[in-house]
């Protein structure tokens, strides 16, 4: 099978620098934000090595206009994007359609969302598995599942848990200060 041609462009939100990734089917590769330019697009291509800077079709503007507008606080519903994610693993897929159908301001948890599939408790670590590998943060809300109790959980965007809570808190969701990675001594 021939690879997809992936083309990426790099754009600016109020959160910071975005990078998108897209083939002829739909969004491969979303990157959320980080401080600058460069290190967008360092991110976008570690994932896409083959992908080619390329001016977004007019689809894919309105994906960045979107985004655009959900980093400034504008409910936003990314459901409907084309994606193309075939790469990914079926029960992972079916992990990603599930998370597009909780909407802006709502959370679950990896339990819920493992027992919405029909699968048992012990599936919550392959949601957890499939919201690390997950290739288009934000447009399949990762930032959305939590732990058990509503604890934030782990984000491995940049900024980690901090960068999730602030996601959140755009959406009128407060769960609370994460827990630093690192519990510090007292003397």
């Amino acid at each position: 099978m021939a690879e997809k041609a992936q083309t990426y462009h790099v754009f600016e939100t109020a959160g910071g620098y975005c990078g998108i990734a897209w083939n002829a089917i739909g969004i491969t590769r979303f990157q959320l934000p980080a401080r600058s330019a460069e290190a967008t697009e360092r991110n976008i291509l570690r994932r896409v090595p083959d992908a080619e800077r390329g001016d977004p079709t007019p689809a894919i503007r309105e994906v960045i206009a979107a985004v655009q507008r959900y980093f400034d606080g504008e409910i936003i519903d990314f459901s409907s994007v084309a994606l193309d994610l075939d790469d990914q693993d079926d029960f992972f897929r079916q992990i990603y359609q599930a998370l597009r159908a909780i909407g802006w301001g709502r959370t679950t948890t990896y339990g819920t969302l493992a027992k919405a599939l029909g699968a048992g408790p012990q599936a919550a670590r392959d949601v957890g598995q499939a919201m690390a590998k997950n290739p288009v943060p934000l447009i399949i809300p990762c930032h959305r599942v939590l732990a058990a109790g509503g604890k934030v959980g782990g984000f491995s965007a940049p900024g980690g848990a901090t960068a999730k809570v602030h996601m959140l808190e755009l959406e009128g969701v407060h769960v609370g200060t994460p827990e630093p990675a690192q519990q510090s001594l007292l003397l």
